[in-house]
């Protein structure tokens, strides 16, 4: 069993969970790579000045590096960079949370007058606001950058693996 492990299994599973982190980083990256100039004021407003510098170079990063990742080329200088980028997202969605409810006072009227178009879940959980919505989607938006953070860390770490690009061209894990 050790050389089924040690030489199929592991190896698969590292490369299977490689290409999961970079294929999400082309797909977050793609509509920021299709308008890199369109997350100037966000990231102006995190305080990366200049807008017009870190905007595309973010979204190159995300895009162009997912599909390095992928293939396992460059791959630790690459996740190196998505890793802090994703550090900096988790950071962001911890100390700027979504909000406690999305609906206002009238709102919530709105819903309770025509709740027959709503099932009685959905009432149920408008029914504060969205205060107990969004609490759900900040915890998911927490613990999916804490996740996407880690796993580009760790191949910054370990490198691309047994089946990378690093491994064929460079003959060593970069």
């Amino acid at each position: 069993m050790e050389k089924f492990y040690s030489g199929f299994a592991e190896p698969l599973a590292f490369t299977a969970f490689r290409v999961a982190i970079g294929a999400m980083l082309v797909i977050e990256g793609y509509p920021k790579i299709m308008a890199p100039m369109a997350q100037i004021g966000f990231v102006e407003n995190l305080g990366f000045y200049p807008g017009w510098l870190w905007s595309p170079m973010l979204a190159a990063i995300q895009f162009f590096g997912g599909i390095l990742i992928v293939l396992g080329l460059l791959t630790r200088p690459v996740a190196l960079a998505n890793g802090v980028m994703l550090a900096i997202t988790l950071w962001f969605h911890v100390h700027f949370p979504y909000g406690h409810a999305f609906l206002t006072p009238d709102g919530i009227a709105a819903l309770k007058a025509g709740s027959g178009f709503f099932t009685p879940e959905a009432a149920k959980r408008l029914a504060d606001g969205g205060t107990a919505f969004l609490e759900q989607v900040q915890s998911k938006a927490e613990i999916a950058s804490l996740f996407w953070t880690g796993g580009a860390l760790f191949y910054a770490a370990f490198g691309g693996g047994a089946l990378s690009l690093d491994r064929v061209l460079i003959k060593r894990e970069f």
